[in-house]
This record gives C-alpha cells, sequence and structure tokens, in this order.
C-alpha cells in the first residue's frame, strides 16, 4: 500500500504521443525550461557528434487549443548504431548528475526503444543502424523529459495513463511504406502489454520514442481519472494540425484525495460447496491460510433442492489468485472459483513487543497497533494467542489480561 503525494495523469487517447508532445507538456505544467534546455546542449558538449543544437519552445494553437511545443535540431551526425544511443544516453544522465530514479527512467526508455528496433530489424544491438532514432531529438527527449520529471518530483509519484491512440492508414519512413501504428511502436506496446485504440484520424499518433517513455513511466493504465484533486493541467502539442481533432497531449498533475484510510487492492475468491465434510472445510481453511490467504470465512447456505451448503470466502492479494485457486480446487474438489477484483480501506498496522508485569514475572507480548494516515492511533490489540497463554498460565481471566497488556502498550506508545 504505497502512498504518493502527487498524481500523474498522462491522457494519450486523443492524439498519442511522441517524445516531444509529453517534453512540451511537462514544461507547461511547470518544469524548469532552463534546465532542460542546458540538458540537452549538454549533449552538443560531448564527443557524440551533435553539433549547433538549436531548441525552440514556444506556445502554438492546435484547434484553438494554446499548447507548448518544442522542436530540437542539429547539425548532420554519422548514423547511430543502438549501442551508440544506450550509451549518450545512460551517460548523459550519469554525467548531469540526474536522480537515481532519473537516470534508471533514461536507461530503460533508450533500451525499450533501441530493443524494439533491433529485434524488428537485427539481432545485434552494435550492428543496428537506427534511422529516425538516431537523431539527435531522440536522446534529446530521453533526457530532457528524465531532467523535467525529476524538476517536477514526478518519480516519487504515481503515474497514470490512458489507453494511446496510434491512428491509422499508411506512410511513409526511412523502410518505405507501412501502416500506423510503426513497427517499432507497436513492438513496443506490445511488448509492455500496453492497451491500444486506433484512429481518430489517418496518421501516425504514437512514435517509438514516446511508446518508450510512457511504457516506462505509466504504472496504471485506464479510461478514467483516478480520484484525485487535479492542481495542473498542461499540453503538449504534435507536429501536424489535424482538422478532425486537436493534435495535443494533456498530462495532470494532482493530489491524492484526503483520507484517512489507505486504499488497498486485493481480490475475493468464492466457492460454493455442499458435498464435503467439516473437517475437510476446516482444513481447506487451514491451508489457504498457509498459502497466503489474508483471511477466510465460511458463510452458510442453502443450494438447489434446499440442501445446506457454504460459501467459502477467500481475501487475497492479486498476485495470488491463481495459486489460492488451485489450492481450493485440490482441497475441496469444487469445479469452479469465483475471482471478484477489489479494493479496500484499511488502516495501517504495526506490530509492537511490550513488556508487561503479570504478578511477579515480566512477560513480553506482541500488540497490534492500527493507525490512520495521520498517525492517530484507532486501535490497540494484544495478540489472541499470546493473551490465551498468559492467562492459563496465571490463572488469571483473559479479559483482565488484555485490558493490562493493552494500557500497558498504551504507556509505551504515549512515550514514543
Amino acid at each position: 500500500m504505497a502512498e504518493f503525494d502527487k498524481i500523474l495523469v498522462i491522457d494519450c487517447q486523443v492524439a498519442g504521443i511522441s517524445g516531444d508532445m509529453f517534453l512540451g507538456a511537462l514544461i507547461a505544467v511547470g518544469a524548469d525550461v532552463n534546465k532542460v534546455v542546458s540538458a540537452i546542449k549538454f549533449l552538443e558538449k560531448q564527443d557524440y557528434g551533435y553539433k549547433n543544437i538549436k531548441i525552440d519552445v514556444k506556445q502554438v494553437l492546435r484547434k484553438e487549443f494554446r499548447a507548448t511545443k518544442i522542436d530540437v535540431t542539429s547539425e548532420s551526425v554519422s548514423r547511430k548504431t543502438g549501442s551508440d544511443l544506450v550509451e549518450i544516453v545512460e551517460k548523459t544522465a550519469k554525467d548531469l548528475k540526474l536522480s537515481a530514479k532519473a537516470q534508471q527512467f533514461a536507461s530503460n526508455t533508450i533500451h525499450t526503444l533501441v530493443d524494439s528496433e533491433t529485434k524488428l530489424h537485427t539481432n545485434d544491438l552494435s550492428d543496428a543502424h537506427l534511422h529516425e532514432v538516431g537523431f539527435v531529438d531522440t536522446p534529446a527527449e530521453i533526457i530532457g523529459a528524465a531532467v523535467a520529471m525529476d524538476d517536477l518530483e514526478l518519480f516519487n509519484s504515481k503515474i497514470c495513463a490512458t489507453p494511446v491512440s496510434v491512428g491509422g492508414g499508411l506512410f511513409k519512413f526511412s523502410h518505405g511504406t507501412v501502416s500506423s501504428p510503426a513497427p517499432a511502436t507497436l513492438e513496443i506496446l506490445r511488448s509492455k502489454n500496453f492497451p491500444i485504440k486506433g484512429g481518430p484520424v489517418e496518421s501516425e499518433l504514437a512514435t517509438p520514442t514516446g511508446a518508450s517513455i510512457l511504457v516506462n513511466v505509466a504504472a496504471e493504465v485506464s479510461r478514467f481519472y483516478p480520484e484525485m484533486t487535479p492542481l495542473k493541467v498542461g499540453y503538449g502539442a504534435g507536429n501536424k494540425d489535424f482538422e478532425e481533432m486537436p493534435n495535443i497531449l494533456r498530462v495532470t498533475v494532482g493530489a491524492p484525495l484526503e483520507n484517512w484510510l489507505l486504499k488497498d487492492e486485493i481480490a475475493i475468491l468464492e466457492t460454493n460447496i455442499d458435498d464435503v465434510t467439516g473437517e475437510i472445510i476446516g482444513n481447506s481453511v487451514d491451508a489457504l491460510l498457509r498459502e497466503g490467504a489474508k483471511d477466510v470465512s465460511i458463510i452458510p447456505m442453502f443450494t438447489k433442492k434446499n440442501r445446506p451448503g457454504q460459501i467459502l470466502k477467500i481475501v487475497a492479494d492479486r498476485k495470488d489468485v491463481k495459486r489460492l485457486s488451485r489450492v481450493v480446487i485440490e482441497e475441496t474438489g469444487t469445479l469452479g472459483v469465483r475471482v471478484y477484483p477489489c479494493e479496500r480501506h484499511v488502516l495501517s498496522r504495526e506490530l509492537l513487543s511490550v513488556d508487561v508485569l503479570i504478578g511477579d514475572a515480566k512477560e513480553v507480548v506482541t500488540v497490534k497497533v492500527a493507525k490512520d494516515r495521520k498517525g492517530k492511533i484507532v486501535q490497540i490489540k494484544p495478540e489472541y494467542d499470546e493473551v490465551k497463554r498468559l492467562a492459563d498460565k496465571t490463572g488469571k481471566p483473559l479479559r483482565e489480561i488484555t485490558e493490562l497488556v493493552t494500557q500497558r502498550a498504551r504507556e509505551v506508545l504515549l512515550k514514543r
């Protein structure tokens, strides 16, 4: 259950995404343009062959929407191999002393881009002579995006994206006439299972660089925006001006809604059983808990023909669904398991060991402490098994031991 101070939404469902559109949108929401320009100009200080780099940042209109446009050009350079581009991006990010997460983003993005090209055209990274992605705009857009996101402190944010529009129709590039999306773009999105949508115009909307950036920053994909308070909205402009729609990428920076509870994503597993013994049901519960189920419940019910039965209900982490489903089927013999993705609101919890004096003996008891997001203590609950052990050992009532341990835990917490 991670907590975030910011949320970034990349809305690419209308006009897709390119590296320059993403960078322009980040500048529009407040990234320091001077830092971005300086970082891109840094490329010509190295022995990479990029000379006289020119960077133009301006406001343009796309179907009456004001958007930020960034263009990066340089004098002609020799063709770059995949290995060349990886070295250029990784060394530049390191020399600029970007944060560790920014450097990792830059490295992941260029590797994603180059790997897609080499898979399509050659298996040798060092022998892959790249065409469109070999120009200065490719490393410039990746380095620029890393610097801008670092400046906006977005690498520690929750980053969401919409499904990406990829356009349609045919277009020409260095490898001849192909259909949109470009083969490299489609390979990048396929490799990361990123959802796409065709249209809404006959043109290339998602570029390989844009797709590489997108799949390496977006942790979640949804047609709908998450719950948040929008703080800043920025628009990055594409090169073309379409009649049918504004050629813009929208990014929104927001804050999570104030909530004293944490949100957790889980799964609910269910099955109906009416033909197994109580012993088998009990053993199934034990097996599920051993295998990592968060909770297991047995709910009485009536099935067809008024036969009494039970609903076996399991709360689990989503990553454990297949494994726990198999446990249910093997232990109970049921023919199927229903699975429901679910969100739950929970308190943060910690286990605290407290020393408590019971009679003349000092005992150590584990206590579960539940707090809200602001750190306020909501509940203190001693572990039942440990309290019962002390009750049996001392002959004192369970209720009395529980109250004694709870009071001692409060005293310890107040001293923190």
